[in-house]
């Protein structure tokens, strides 16, 4: 059965619940958009059922667009669209057109349940990662890129998958 994330942004203008079927916080992203949305240390997504996400203040949510490849002849636009409160900047989720069915909320933004810690941190994205940026301590898998998991697949390899 599906858990019940709840979440919310910092100054407390936005609040949410999502059904997840993948609520542990295993892979750190490391990439130069999340490293700088979401703080030095880059950020956590989870997995939601996108048809369950219930909103409050929802006026108070934009949108960020990322640039990938900038100032560069490859420059575009991401299809992913990061939602933030407008307010205090929290951020609270990422949602893809391209898989209409998920959400995927950041875990910084998440109140309860108290989120399961992972034996092992996946850490992807090194490529982009600065030298002054540390790795978090314990156990950990380190990929330039993509792991090769998706996090279905990573939850369900560790049976950590609630269906």
């Amino acid at each position: 059965m599906p858990v019940e994330l709840k979440g919310s942004c910092h100054c407390g203008a936005v609040k949410f619940t999502v059904q997840s079927s993948t609520p542990v916080p295993y892979q750190l992203c490391l990439c130069s958009i999340c490293r700088k949305v979401g703080g030095v240390g880059g950020t956590i997504n989870l997995g939601g059922h996108a048809n369950t996400l219930t909103i409050e203040g929802k006026e108070n949510i934009s949108v960020y667009k990322a640039v990938l490849n900038r100032d560069t002849p490859e420059e575009k636009t991401a299809s992913s669209e990061r939602n933030f409160c407008k307010k205090c900047s929290s951020m609270l989720w990422l949602y893809d057109a391209t898989w209409p069915e998920f959400i995927h909320p950041f875990a910084s933004a998440i109140d309860s349940p108290e989120l399961e810690s992972p034996k092992t941190m996946v850490c992807i994205m090194l490529n982009s990662k600065p030298g002054y940026v540390r790795l978090p301590e314990g156990e950990k898998e380190v990929y330039d890129e993509y792991g090769p998991n998706t996090l279905e697949g990573w939850h369900k390899k560790h049976h950590k998958f609630k269906a």
